[in-house]
């Protein structure tokens, strides 16, 4: 990981991830408590490295790769029932 990296592509989510990691690292320190010692080091891995639960883009929907120009006009036929 480069510095580039640390300092771009900041967004909402990774900034709350930061604010809720630097809490929960507060919280922790000042009770001594282990579990939300590391809670707090999850939400500030994933502030510094960028990634989710899915890793970088990794819960994005895949982006739709059929031309315009290819779509074809469906012709449709009308069914009545008795």
């Amino acid at each position: 990981m480069n510095v580039h990296t640390l300092l771009t592509g900041w967004n909402f989510m990774r900034g709350l991830r930061l604010v809720l990691g630097v809490i929960f690292l507060m919280q922790a320190i000042e009770m001594r408590d282990i579990i939300t010692g590391l809670i707090a080091t999850f939400f500030l891995f994933q502030a510094v490295t960028n990634t989710g639960c899915c890793g970088t883009n990794g819960c994005a929907v895949p982006i739709n790769k059929t031309k315009v120009d290819d779509i074809q006009d469906v012709a449709f036929e009308e069914v009545k029932s008795k």
